[in-house]
């Protein structure tokens, strides 16, 4: 029983781990700001150009619906950098095998650790900067990948949802 529910407690926990992390200038008057461009250079440098696309679109919905107005850059209050950072990691596939023999308190036994493959993924990171201090004002980080497995479908809607959560905490302090 002690199982179940620290099973369930485990799970409730892991629903409410935020997918999205933001950080923030806390000098920046977030109300001064109307208008917005892309960054000459935002989207360099990631693994998949269609992804780009995707992006853009899900940056241009939330911040129309946060009443701020796309101008050329060079009228801009703020710039909007973004990009999909590569990442690494190791990820364990199937199980181990092992085996031991011994009696009473002494014992040998041998394994071989499960299979391991290397794995890409991708983070989104969106940046606010100001245009006239050229500082980043607001900055999002999403906890949830873009993998290369992933059908054009899910791709797109994790972008979408992971926008979404970024900019539902923009502008800072209104949550």
């Amino acid at each position: 029983m002690r199982w179940i529910v620290a099973g369930l407690i485990a799970l409730a926990l892991a629903g409410c781990a935020a997918n999205v992390v933001t950080d923030y200038n806390h000098a920046a008057v977030f109300g001064h700001y109307a208008t917005w461009a892309f960054a000459e250079d935002a989207g360099e440098g990631t693994f998949v150009s269609l992804d780009g696309s995707r992006v853009q679109r899900a940056v241009e919905r939330e911040l129309n619906r946060k009443a701020m107005r796309q101008v050329p850059a060079d009228e801009a209050d703020l710039l909007v950098n973004w990009q999909i950072v590569e990442e690494e990691r190791l990820e364990q596939t199937g199980v181990g095998l092992g085996f031991g023999f011994g009696s009473g308190h002494f014992g040998w036994g041998v394994a071989a650790p499960p299979p391991v493959r290397e794995v890409h993924e991708g983070k989104l990171v969106v940046e606010l900067v100001d245009t006239d201090t050229r500082q980043v004002v607001w900055r999002a980080a999403s906890r949830r990948y873009l993998r290369e497995s992933q059908s054009p479908e899910t791709r797109s809607k994790l972008i979408d949802e992971v926008v979404s959560e970024m900019f539902s905490k923009y502008p800072p302090g209104l949550d």
